[in-house]
């Protein structure tokens, strides 16, 4: 399991200093209903606005 969860979207409430992800659990979503051949081709579930 990660330990270290990098994230630069500072607008998300989970965003900590040193571009850390603070939240317990991370969800991944997909685009489409075709499975994700590249990371973007997914999305954080786990994104919630400040």
């Amino acid at each position: 399991m990660a330990k270290d969860v990098r994230c630069e979207v500072n607008s998300c409430r989970f965003w900590a200093e040193e571009n850390r992800c603070s939240a317990e659990t991370i969800f991944v979503t997909m685009h489409s209903r075709k499975e994700p051949a590249k990371s973007e081709e997914t999305d954080c579930g786990t994104f919630e606005v400040k």
